[in-house]
């Protein structure tokens, strides 16, 4: 197929981090063609209201916060902001915990009330020394031990990354806090917030805001390189699948996810269980660590979006193998897979008018706003490099 028309960015990926590479290169004067694969802008922070009515994430939760206030300062010209305490529970021995591990946490496992000083002296005990740890096993037995490593994070890294916890990087379970207080909260940024009314509203007023942005949904980065002609390629995919797979694919763990619904009766059947009239379950989020539950989480989004519908949704976290074709979630955190992506990496340095950003691009984990700010800056770049547009 012959090019049939032109732009000046070919941009592949209408996520985070196209969207707002973008929206930072309309802004400067030049046209820019958002190609994506899926039939929607978003990426995986696509939510959408179900046949319920309940807002929902389709690609699992996506927790936004960040220390950033530039960046809160750049998304706020697109949405207000719903602030939220994100909080989890652990489903284990056939009860709720509090998690992350903290006071309350030692509590419910000893059975009596404690102090602080009762848990910092439980684990001086319980810890295993590791310095520095060298992954993700010795990163949680050195914080907390053998026992509340196997209740809430062996497990579930097993079924998560179908690789043992010391197989895996210590940046995998170390991203978890531990602590000695009653302090619950999962999350630990200043800025802790979802987009009022939801993402795909402010990612819409972003594309709304930048007349010079093409989205074109439903085409491949193939099709979408076929039929234009561009200056400059910015390409959010998997690194692997741009070059071919020419030196193998790249580890990657995949998700599937089962949604089911509750309204009137069969909502109320279950407050008992959430302890919160019009709820499912009594957080956001709980973790099954257990290794004869096949899926890792369940989360009800509504906890966090605050919606007022006389319904919810719970939505089922099973994690699954990646082959090429399918949908790359995470890259694998370890010392093999990392390798692998370095001969990937020498390939893009060598490319020519081409920027790989985001999480699959560069094979490493990030948070949305990482992403935000990694967009950010490479617009900056490119503006820098290729000036104003319009010219």
């Amino acid at each position: 197929m012959q090019p049939d028309t032109t732009t000046d960015f070919l941009i592949i990926g209408a996520g985070f981090a196209g969207l707002v590479v973008a929206e930072r290169l309309a802004a400067a004067g030049w046209r820019c063609v958002v190609a994506d694969r899926r039939p929607h802008i978003g990426g995986n922070a696509y939510d959408e209201v179900d046949r319920a009515g309940v807002l929902v994430h389709r690609y699992g939760p996506h927790y936004f916060r960040t220390n950033s206030p530039r960046i809160v300062e750049y998304l706020s010209r697109f949405t207000g902001w719903r602030e939220v305490a994100y909080t989890i529970k652990s489903f284990a021995r056939g009860r709720f915990w509090s998690f992350p591990v903290n006071l309350n946490t030692f509590e419910e496992l000893i059975g009596k009330p404690a102090t602080t000083a009762d848990f910092e002296n439980w684990l001086a005990q319980a810890r295993e020394p590791h310095e520095p740890p060298r992954n993700s096993e010795e990163v949680i037995v050195s914080q907390v031990g053998r026992e509340l490593y196997r209740l809430f994070f062996e497990g579930y890294t097993l079924k998560q990354w179908q690789r043992h916890p010391r197989e895996l990087d210590a940046s995998v379970c170390g991203r978890i806090p531990v602590r000695t207080n009653r302090d619950d909260r999962y999350l630990t940024e200043s800025f802790q917030a979802l987009p009022d009314p939801g993402y795909t509203a402010m990612f819409g007023r972003l594309l709304g805001s930048s007349p010079g942005i093409d989205v074109r949904l439903g085409m491949d980065y193939a099709e979408a390189r076929a039929r234009f002609r561009y200056r400059h390629l910015v390409f959010t995919g998997a690194v692997d699948e741009y070059f071919g797979y020419r030196l193998g694919a790249l580890p990657y763990r995949s998700l599937r996810f089962e949604a089911e619904s509750f309204t009137g009766g069969g909502l109320a059947a279950r407050e008992p269980v959430s302890g919160k009239p019009g709820f499912w379950q009594p957080a956001l989020q709980v973790n099954y660590p257990e290794a004869e539950v096949p899926f890792t989480r369940i989360v009800e989004i509504k906890h966090a979006t605050g919606q007022q519908v006389d319904a919810t949704t719970i939505v089922r976290e099973f994690p699954a193998d990646w082959q090429p074709g399918g949908e790359p979630f995470y890259p694998i955190p370890a010392p093999d897979a990392r390798a692998a992506y370095q001969a990937y990496a020498k390939l893009a340095e060598a490319e020519q008018r081409v920027s790989f950003i985001g999480r699959l691009a560069t094979y490493r984990y990030y948070n949305m706003d990482q992403v935000v700010g990694m967009a950010l800056a490479e617009a900056e770049r490119l503006v820098e490099t290729y000036g104003k547009g319009g010219g």
